[in-house]
């Protein structure tokens, strides 16, 4: 018996776990150190510029698919056009399995390290001492399996509760945590002695430094900092109501996605710069430069475990969203009931898990293309099938659906017909063209 379909309770809810799903490691971890590897201030500018116009197009394309079928990626490009259409739904589910098994690996490091900040075994203020404490930790065989094992259980957790008593539920709860965390530590960070460079290096622009690398790097993140290519939005688009608004509802999204990145740029760089730190550190800052950092400052223990759970909220926030894809689609493919399948994907997860986080200790002499597992799902999603996902939605937009996904973007809108010429002249030309770029530039021809 096909069961009732769930929609959110309120665009607020919906708005609140869109949000949740865009918010992730990618804006917290990523964002801050490919900034301060990309010259600060004129990457920020150029980020902002291509997640208003190409990110949020596509965001808006995916809402589109998802809120006209009220089904699953596989399902929805099934309804709407057939053919081999579907496998673009299914390739997009299979991304969202993979990221979140690895994706698990790392949110579980998070919730370790809020806990040993508690502790004060990580707050060394030595950069050698605390990057080999974090080597010993993830190439431990135990201790980050058992952290992944709890997060994929909290994830698991939420999603339980289904759309409106799980995800937006939780979203009520997280998100405005999220951003009272944040703003306590920028006011921490930008009152430090010595914070005043760092925010200048973020906030000022310097054209001088960018590049043709910059211009990549800021086109990725703005991409991969929106959830898109992974069916998560698709599946979120799913549960609104029929003539829900679409467009109001994408940009909202896409501010707060852009907030939190950009406050999270003002918790970590001023403290950077405030230190003495090299803000062009790469994923090391987070784990390795700023325990060191928050040793050397007052309080640092507390700002620490702060900083980690800010990080593990909007991890979960995230992770939440990429199982949901795989519960949409066997709920509505074979009618399954959301508990067994919650658990069943929970389980499956952690099975790809556990040997991706081996492969940074006792299995790294397993390798696919000279890259230990872990590093390998990374580079097949993020360089791959997550922009190559994007890329077909924007064309599947753009020149399958044409005029009927006009007539879906304007619906519950009042939008002025310049608007909507501006979106399909993005959505047709300007960002297949940028997310091509992306893909070819992962696939290392550029």
């Amino acid at each position: 018996m096909k069961q009732t379909r769930e929609h959110w309770t309120s665009r607020m809810g919906f708005i609140l776990a869109a949000a949740g799903s865009a918010v992730g490691l990618g804006n917290v971890w990523r964002f801050p150190y490919v900034t301060g590897e990309n010259g600060g201030g004129a990457f920020l500018l150029i980020y902002l510029g291509i997640v208003f116009s190409i990110g949020v197009s596509v965001l808006i394309a995916e809402l589109i698919i998802g809120r006209s079928t009220q089904l699953d990626p596989a399902g929805a490009f099934r309804k709407l056009a057939g053919g081999a259409w579907p496998l673009v739904g299914y390739m997009s589910i299979l991304t969202a399995f993979v990221i979140l098994s690895f994706y698990c690996v790392i949110a579980g490091w998070t919730v370790a390290y809020m806990a040993k900040s508690i502790a004060g075994s990580v707050l060394l203020s030595d950069l050698e001492q605390v990057g080999s404490a974090f080597d010993t930790f993830i190439t431990d065989p135990l201790e980050p399996v058992l952290y992944t094992a709890l997060f994929v259980g909290l994830t698991v957790f939420v999603a339980l509760g289904g759309i409106a008593n799980g995800i937006e539920r939780a979203a009520r709860l997280l998100m405005p945590a999220l951003f009272i965390i944040l703003l306590v530590l920028v006011a921490r960070s930008v009152t430090l002695d010595g914070a005043v460079e760092g925010v200048a290096f973020f906030l000022q622009p310097d054209f001088t430094k960018v590049t043709w690398g910059t211009l990549l790097a800021a086109l990725g993140q703005a991409f991969f900092s929106l959830s898109l290519g992974m069916g998560a939005m698709i599946t979120y688009g799913s549960y609104m109501h029929r003539h829900d608004d679409i467009a109001g509802s994408a940009l909202a999204v896409t501010v707060l996605d852009a907030l939190v990145a950009v406050l999270a740029g003002l918790v970590i760089l001023p403290a950077v710069f405030a230190f003495g730190a090299t803000p062009s550190a790469g994923p090391g800052l987070t784990f390795i430069t700023l325990p060191s950092i928050f040793a050397q400052m007052p309080f640092g223990s507390f700002f620490a475990a702060l900083f980690f759970f800010l990080l593990a909220i909007a991890a979960l926030t995230s992770s939440v969203a990429l199982l949901e894809v795989v519960i949409t689609y066997f709920m509505d493919e074979g009618e399954a009931n959301r508990t067994k399948v919650a658990v069943g994907a929970g389980v499956a997860t952690f099975a790809l898990a556990v040997p991706a986080s081996l492969s940074l200790g006792i299995m790294s002499g397993f390798t696919i293309g000279g890259n230990v597992l872990l590093d390998a799902l990374d580079y097949m999603t993020s360089n791959i099938t997550l922009p190559l996902g994007g890329l077909l939605v924007a064309l599947f937009m753009g020149w399958s659906l044409k005029h009927k996904g006009e007539e879906e973007f304007v619906d519950g809108s009042a939008l002025a017909p310049a608007l909507v010429s501006a979106w399909r002249f993005i959505i047709r030309y300007v960002a297949p063209l940028a997310i091509a770029l992306i893909l070819i530039n992962g696939l290392g021809f550029i």
